[in-house]
């Protein structure tokens, strides 16, 4: 597969067909993107389970964290990757050990080898995009999310 673009309904069945989401790079700070993320994934349903050996043992936003995939519980469906282009690899391959059906690098986020790999092993595969805002802007609730709230902004902040 090509991954420089993707069919909406590509990543609309992905969306719909995953409900366990493993978020490896989560944060429990409020203004980081992994937190608005799983924020909002959580808020539509879906079940987030964060993953950061940082935080292992802690709670953010009232689920525990997990110090790698390997420790779940269950077995995700995705794996969303909040790490850089270098790191998504290993993670790329514990996914696939795990048993994930969907690898999801987040934006900025994409490692040709690793995506290969994880075909290869029947997994899907999507980078440099955001499930929260894939999913908010294919249901059409995009401006809800973000903008005019005074968090999110272009503009630069008074000092």
């Amino acid at each position: 597969m090509i991954h420089d673009r993707y069919e909406d309904s590509y990543l609309r069945k992905i969306l719909r067909e995953c409900k366990t989401i493993a978020m490896v790079g989560a944060s429990a700070s409020w203004n980081r993107p992994s937190y608005f993320a799983m924020k909002y994934l959580l808020d539509r349903g879906y079940r987030v389970i964060p993953v950061n050996p940082a935080a292992a043992g802690q709670e953010i936003m009232g689920q525990k964290v997990y110090a790698a995939l390997a420790e779940l519980p269950v077995e995700a469906d995705m794996v969303d990757i909040f790490r850089n282009s270098e790191a998504a690899g290993a993670i790329t391959d514990d996914a696939i050990v795990h048993g994930a059906k969907v690898v999801w690098m987040q934006l900025g986020v994409r490692n040709d080898a690793a995506a290969k790999r994880a075909e290869a092993a029947g997994l899907r595969v999507v980078m440099n995009r955001c499930p929260k805002i894939e999913h908010s802007r294919l249901a059409g609730t995009i401006e809800w999310h973000g903008i005019a709230s005074g968090v999110i902004s272009s503009r630069k902040r008074a000092l």
